[in-house]
Parts: structure tokens; C-alpha cells; sequence
């Protein structure tokens, strides 16, 4: 107790400490006269608005970190500490004296007395840049906000509103700016009556008027006159209006006399049309697909060779001036494009983007020509084929906790339009070497590690099934299938696995932010080739089973379970002895169920699995872009294993093992249900101050043929993208306090809150809270701490909480974090909070990118 008083009492000294720092000095450089604005605040019918939208209009902002979590001014801080005058002060303290001089340069040189003097220059300037000048208040800039206010309320509605500014400056040289907005009335909007010059689009305004963003009795917004003009353009270029631009759409508002209403008039043009020195009115047409050409070889290369090869398929002409390597449905299933059909700027954004999913071409592009004559148009589609063959090589050293240095190399060959479907095949192989760190034998082998495998992946831009899923999955949705077969080798690493691994998946987009897979078969078998070496991996438990060993008196205190050899069949033998009653121990004894939580954990860990398993994965992401820091991610993902082995296991009357369960190629294959939902949501409150939450939840289910989930399917807490303050695995399971390696169970909740912010260049800190744990729950673990018996259970969450810095490269961000536990549920209930909050027992995470 007296650890946890001295650290909350630290972390408040701390808190004075920036507190004190942030109130002195921030007006150093503040001339006599001046003042650095230290707040603005806005007043919204005498109330204090947080909007960031309103807030950002302010022109002249106060320093980063003034208004921030601390405020605490960093950066103008660090400016205050640079020298305006540091010439003068070389001079007067340096130069001005020929003895100091002498001196200096008798014990420096010439040219190191120069870089001295220089980098005393270039340090002050390096603070001038990091910081941030303080913002002296400016009178021009506080009326031009107030002037940029009355605009933004009166584009909301609010025509008649009034906005005063008042200005509080103290001795102290500070500034507090209050900007005072009146509302008054808003206005409403009342009728709208459309002037539409061509009949062809008069005709269909009864149509697209019907989903009009401009409705009667709403109150003005001028933002909802810009997407209605938006609109109106979307629809209108979707049906076969080819020339149409927004340009050509008007919106004309009335106020005068109306008593706080809107009459707006929507005015649509003819279509203009320039000659050499007059402009025609014409109405607009709507134009039709006449035909469609695809040039499938177009390159810089052969810009110049005629046209060789011409086959037709359905109503599209294919042009090739070497011999086509495409089938023609393959290529003309990209196309949304149709003989007949009206023009349509969907049409054309679909088959571009179907285009680029394929991968096979480089900036596939559409041309339309305009047929005067009959008002049709024909559409020109080039395609300059990508490489066929792509070769990549990764070599890579690296190291472990299992290895003092390893070295791998990967090869890769892509084969594209292997075939000529536009399908893509890549063969992958991956070979490892390694020397270990706890090699018994000094003489044998250096690089005593090794683990080789392959890959293989076919890619076809359709749906491979027997039946048509057009009506189903259109091809807009850019339908695609994966088949994809891989296979490891490991030696001397853990248990030393063979694994085999096939997958069957479907994927597609109903919309930009949706994307689907579902995983039709997806076939694991792991097979354990030194189970022998179990307690060689797992020393925690060794060391366990040895201690019970020798307290029960066994073996004597000098002895152990293990051979000189490494051979670990006395532990075994031991663990048969106490499960059988060849010991002291009976089954109340707390020895006796370590133990046999020893030996259900080991036989878990060490058994063959075969998963045979159906999945379906939804992903909805609003991210527009890399830049965009205010949206919502949401994942779902549901997993069926067994079911159809179980069922054909029965039907054909297959026997059971000693355990009761069905097996296939003498391996008991595995029977689940698990579900895992992930959702992360940003906030960007702008200036680099962004507030990130993310919940996660997991549950997988044992039944018929199974009793436990293989540690490949388990769930773990911990780590940098999890719980911060612990290491990865070593989290839970519950309120349990155990000693394994590797921590895992079949339920998991997790929380996690992080607020970011700016502190100078591309340096950015955070604040972060994680929340969570795992739990065993419906399987057949039965130890009460690590099971989750209902909500009681939840007071056995744990919390971790900490800081970060995290730099951003543009193209990946390296993160470093400090994770301190805060709520730990391991420990005595009454001693849980703040009990290793230090930093000798903080967990440091080197992570790239975000941790969500």
C-alpha cells in the first residue's frame, strides 16, 4: 500500500509540476503592449458552444496545447527557450573577448572553435523551428472571424443573426477572445418551382425530385442546396445525358417580403456549345451505347503496329495487335457496358473499377466517340497488359527468443492470366535456418533450427461454382474465388510441426465500404512430430511438476523428473503415478489438481488436430482515405467446424476412439461454433487530436467430437495490439495465477480507449486505457478462476493503462508504448488496484502502425 500512495502521490507532484511550468514564462517573448491569446471562446445564444465546426472558423487559434488535455503549451515553450538576439550574445559573452578566444582556439582549433560558435547558431534556430511563436492578439483577425461567423449562420438559416466579439486583457500581457452570436429567427424553406429549358430532362423531373434534399418547412442550409445540385448532376449523367454538367443547374433563392421563408427557384439550362466565335443553346439528348470496342494489347511499344487480330463476342469487337491472349468472356465480363443501353457514368466508374480488381492491366481507361448523327456514342476501352511473369526475392536476418540468429529467404513467382481468364496464380516457398539459444549439445550443429514450406494461390476474378450466382452477386460486386494450398516443415522449434492447409473462399463487395469472404472449405491438419519435448517447451509447468515432486518427497530435493539427456519420462511416469493414487496425493489435495491441469493441458497441446471448417466474414469500413481520422470500422466473423466430418462419420456408422470420438486418418478432427465481433471508431477533434476506441469480443464453443479448442483456434491476451500492460499470452485465463508459457482460452472481451495528440513534427504522444481478459467457459477446463461463470465474472477484467510516442514515416508510423498494470485481477482481491503501477513493473511495446 504504501508503493501505491508513493505512486499516486508522484503522479500529482507531476501534475503540479506541468501545471506551474505551464502558467510562467509562456509570455517571455510577448513584447510590452502585445498580448498571446490564451483562450477564444464562442457564445451561442449566451451559451458556450464545443462544435468543432464552429470552432475551426476562428481564424487566430491559441498555441498547440494551450485549450489541450494538460494545457500545456509545448511547443511554445520550446520556442521561449531560443534566443531572439544570439548573436548579440555570442559577441558579448564569446567574441567580445580575445583571451576567451585564444583560449577556446588553443584548446579547440580554429575550425572546432567555428562549429562551436555555429552550432550555438544552428541549436537556437533548431528551437525557433520545433516550437511554435506565440500568437499575439490581432485585432483585423478577431474581425474577420466574427465577420466568417455571421456568414456561417447565416448559410445555416439564420440570415438575420448578429455576432459581437469582446476582448479581456490583463497585466499579465494575456488575451481571452469572446466571440457573442445572436441566432435570432431561422428561415424555413417554402416553395420551389423548377425552370427546366430541355423537355428530354423536364420529362424526368418528377422522377428525380422525389429523393430532393431541399424538402418544405426545413430550415435553410446552403450545404443541402450544393448536394442537391450534387444530386441532381448524379442522376442525370446515370441516364444518358452525356454532355450534362453541374454548371447547368441553378438555384435561386428568395427572401424579401416572405416572413422567414425560402422560395427557391431550380433552374435548368439548355446545353451550350461553342463554336470559333459564337456560343449555341442546344436541349440536351440522351445518348445511347452504339457499340463498344475493347483494345486489349495498348502500349507504348507497340503504339505503332496495325490491328492483327479482330474477334467479336456478343456486341463487344476486340482489337489486338498481337494474338489475343484473353478468352473473350473474360474481358467482356468486366465491362458494364451494354449495345443499346443509355450512357451511364456508374457504368463507367463500374467496369474501371472491375478493370483495376483484376490486376492483369496497367491505367485501364474509357474514351467515348459521339455519333451527331444518331445520337449514340461508342465507347473505346484500352488495356495495356501487365508483366505475365512477376519473380520476388525476400532474404531476411532476424532474431528471437527462441534463436540467437536466424536467416530465411522467400521466393515468389506470379503467373498472370495462367488461363487466359484473367486469373492469377502465385507459388510461394519460404526456407529458415536458425541457431538456437539453449542448445545442450556445444558440438552439434550450428544452425540447429530449420523450417521450410510453400504456397500455393489461384486467383479467379469470378465465382467458382457449379450454378449462376449472377442474381445473387452481380459481377459489379467484383466476385472472386481463392483456392489457396500451403504446407510447413518445422524442426527444433516448439514441438517441431508439420502442417497442411487448404482453403476454398469467395469474395465480394455489395458497396464501397462492405466487403464479404466466405470460406466454403478450409482444411488445417497440424501434426506434432517431438511430443516427447513437451516439457523442454513448456519449462513453467516442468518446474511445477518437479517442485510437487519433491515436496511429496518422490524424488529428493537434489533430483529431478528430467534425464541427464533431456528425456522427460519421469515427469510422465510422475503424472501417471498421481492420477492413478501411486502417491500421497488424492484428488482434494491442491497438488493433485495441479497436476491434473498439467496433464490435461499437455495433452491438449501435444494431440494432432484436424479442423475442417465453414466461415463467413463481414467488413464494413468507412474510411474514405489514409487521411481521414473520423470513422467506424465494424467486423463480424462467424466459423463452423466438424459438422460435416461428424455427419459422415455417423451416417457411414464409423466407430469411435477411447475417448468417444470419431477419427479421420487416425485423428480426432475437431467440432466448433465461434464468433468474433470487432468494432473501432475514430473522433478527430482536429490538430492532430484524435480520440480512438475500439470492442472486441470472442467466443468458440466445443461440441459433438470435441471437448476443448485447439490453441490455434484459442484466444490470448496481451501484447501491443492487445492489453498493453501485460506481454502477449501472459494475461489470464480469469483470476487465475498461473505460470504457463502460453496463456490462452475460449472466451475473450477487450476494450480499448487511446487518445492521440500532436506534440512537435511528426512526433505524436497518446494516453491509453486497455481493458479485457480471457476466460475458459462450456469446454472442459474446470478451474474456477479461469472459468467465466456469469457477470461476477466480469470483476476479473484487467486494466492497463499507459503512454506512448508514436512517429510517423508517411508510410508506416513506429510506435512505442509503456503499458502500466493498473487493475489486476491475479491478485488478492482486496490488493488488485495500482499494485505494480511503477515502471520497473511497466511491460515496453515496440509496435508499427496503430495498435487499432
Amino acid at each position: 500500500m504504501k508503493l501505491r500512495y508513493r505512486t499516486i502521490s508522484n503522479a500529482i507532484a507531476f501534475v503540479i509540476f506541468l501545471s506551474l511550468l505551464s502558467s510562467c514564462n509562456i509570455v517571455k517573448r510577448v513584447k510590452s503592449g502585445k498580448h498571446l491569446v490564451t483562450e477564444n471562446v464562442i457564445l451561442e445564444d449566451n451559451k458556450k458552444t464545443k462544435e468543432e465546426r464552429i470552432n475551426n472558423i476562428i481564424i487566430q487559434k491559441v498555441n498547440s496545447g494551450m485549450q489541450g488535455i494538460f494545457n500545456y503549451p509545448l511547443k511554445l515553450h520550446i520556442y521561449n527557450l531560443a534566443r531572439p538576439n544570439i548573436d548579440s550574445i555570442i559577441d558579448a559573452k564569446i567574441l567580445s573577448n580575445p583571451n576567451k578566444v585564444r583560449r577556446k582556439t588553443n584548446l579547440l582549433s580554429k575550425k572546432q572553435f567555428d562549429k562551436y560558435i555555429q552550432s550555438k547558431r544552428d541549436f537556437n534556430t533548431w528551437l525557433k523551428r520545433t516550437g511554435e511563436a506565440p500568437v499575439i492578439y490581432n485585432q483585423d483577425k478577431t474581425e474577420k472571424t466574427a465577420s466568417n461567423l455571421n456568414k456561417y449562420y447565416a448559410k445555416r438559416g439564420w440570415f438575420n443573426n448578429t455576432v459581437d466579439f469582446e476582448v479581456n486583457k490583463d497585466s499579465n500581457k494575456r488575451a481571452k477572445v469572446t466571440y457573442k452570436v445572436v441566432k435570432n429567427n431561422p428561415y424555413t424553406l417554402d416553395s420551389i418551382k423548377p425552370f427546366i429549358s430541355s423537355p428530354a430532362i423536364d420529362s424526368l423531373y418528377s422522377d428525380f425530385s422525389k429523393a430532393s434534399y431541399l424538402k418544405e418547412g426545413d430550415q435553410f442550409d446552403e450545404d443541402n442546396y450544393e448536394r442537391e445540385r450534387e444530386r441532381i448532376n448524379t442522376y442525370l449523367r446515370n441516364s444518358g445525358f452525356y454532355h450534362f454538367g453541374q454548371d447547368y443547374i441553378r438555384m435561386v433563392i428568395d427572401t424579401i417580403g416572405t416572413n422567414n421563408k425560402v422560395n427557391t427557384e431550380l433552374v435548368i439550362a439548355d446545353r451550350s456549345i461553342r463554336a470559333e466565335d459564337s456560343v449555341i443553346t442546344r436541349p440536351f439528348k440522351i445518348y445511347k451505347i452504339k457499340e463498344i470496342n475493347v483494345f486489349t494489347d495498348d502500349n507504348f511499344e507497340n503504339r505503332f503496329k496495325a490491328i492483327s487480330d479482330t474477334t467479336i463476342y456478343k456486341d463487344y469487337t476486340l482489337y489486338s495487335k498481337n494474338k489475343l491472349k484473353f478468352r473473350p468472356k473474360a474481358l467482356t465480363d468486366a465491362v458494364f457496358l451494354n449495345k443499346g443501353d443509355i450512357y451511364s457514368d456508374l457504368a463507367r466508374s463500374r467496369t474501371s473499377r472491375y478493370l483495376n480488381d483484376l490486376q492483369m492491366f496497367r491505367y485501364p481507361s474509357i474514351d467515348y466517340v459521339e455519333n451527331e448523327e444518331d445520337s449514340t456514342l461508342t465507347a473505346n476501352i484500352y488495356l495495356e497488359p501487365r508483366k505475365k511473369y512477376t519473380l520476388s526475392f525476400d532474404p531476411e536476418i532476424n532474431q528471437s527468443n527462441i534463436q540467437t540468429i536466424g536467416f530465411s529467404f522467400s521466393t515468389g513467382l506470379k503467373i498472370r492470366n495462367i488461363f487466359r481468364g484473367a486469373e492469377t496464380l502465385e507459388v510461394t516457398g519460404i526456407a529458415a535456418i536458425g541457431a538456437s539459444k539453449d542448445r545442450s549439445d556445444d558440438a552439434s550443429a550450428f544452425f540447429d533450427i530449420n523450417e521450410y514450406g510453400g504456397n500455393i494461390r489461384l486467383t479467379l476474378p469470378r465465382l467458382f461454382t457449379p450454378f449462376n450466382t449472377d442474381r445473387i452477386i452481380p459481377k459489379y460486386m467484383s466476385p472472386s474465388t481463392v483456392i489457396n494450398l500451403s504446407t510447413t516443415s518445422q524442426q527444433n522449434i516448439g514441438l517441431d510441426k508439420q502442417t497442411l492447409a487448404g482453403i476454398v473462399a469467395y469474395n465480394w463487395s455489395p458497396k464501397n465500404t462492405v466487403s464479404n469472404t466466405v470460406e466454403l472449405f478450409n482444411v488445417q491438419f497440424v501434426k506434432n512430430l517431438n511430443t516427447d519435448n513437451y516439457f523442454g517447451v513448456y519449462t513453467n509447468s516442468f518446474e511445477r511438476l518437479n517442485d510437487i515432486a519433491q515436496d511429496i518427497g518422490y524424488i529428493n530435493q537434489n533430483e529431478s523428473l528430467e534425464n541427464p539427456a533431456n528425456n522427460f519420462d519421469p515427469a510422465d511416469v510422475f503424472i501417471d503415478d498421481v492420477i492413478n493414487g501411486s502417491t500421497s496425493l488424492t484428488p482434494q489435495d491442491e497438488d493433485y489438481v495441479a497436476v491434473s491441469n498439467i496433464d490435461e493441458r499437455k495433452e491438449r497441446l501435444t494431440e494432432n488436430n484436424l479442423i475442417f471448417s465453414s466461415s463467413f466474414d463481414y467488413k464494413k469500413d468507412k474510411r474514405q482515405n489514409i487521411f481521414d481520422n473520423d470513422f467506424s470500422v465494424f467486423k463480424w466473423r462467424i466459423e463452423l467446424a466438424g459438422n460435416l466430418l461428424s455427419n459422415l462419420s455417423e451416417a457411414l456408422g464409423a466407430s469411435k476412439n477411447d475417448n468417444g470420438n470419431y477419427e479421420v486418418f487416425g485423428v480426432a478432427f475437431s467440432q466448433y461454433f465461434k464468433t468474433e465481433i470487432d468494432y473501432v471508431k475514430y473522433f478527430d477533434f482536429g490538430r492532430n487530436n484524435i480520440f480512438a476506441f475500439r470492442s472486441y469480443a470472442g467466443i468458440a464453443i466445443p461440441y459433438g467430437n470435441s471437448n476443448s479448442i485447439p490453441f490455434a483456434e484459442s484466444f490470448f491476451g496481451g501484447g501491443p495490439n492487445d492489453n498493453r500492460a501485460w506481454t502477449a499470452y501472459n494475461l489470464g485465463p480469469g483470476s487465475s495465477n498461473n505460470t504457463n508459457e502460453f496463456n490462452e482460452a475460449n472466451f475473450k472481451i477487450h476494450l480499448s480507449a487511446e487518445q492521440r495528440f500532436g506534440l512537435f513534427g511528426d512526433l505524436r504522444g497518446a494516453l491509453f486505457v486497455d481493458v479485457g481478459n480471457i476466460w475458459n467457459v462450456l469446454d472442459n477446463v474446470e478451474d474456477e478462476d479461469a472459468t467465466f461463470t456469469g457477470f461476477k465474472s466480469l470483476k476479473n477484467i484487467a486494466v492497463g493503462s499507459g503512454f506512448g510516442l508514436r512517429y510517423d514515416f508517411d508510410f508506416f508510423v513506429l510506435r512505442f508504448d509503456v503499458g502500466f498494470k493498473t487493475y489486476d485481477p491475479a491478485q488478492e482481491i482486496d490488493n488488485r488496484w495500482f499494485r505494480d503501477y511503477n515502471f520497473r513493473n511497466a511491460v515496453y511495446n515496440i509496435g508499427i502502425n496503430y495498435p487499432f
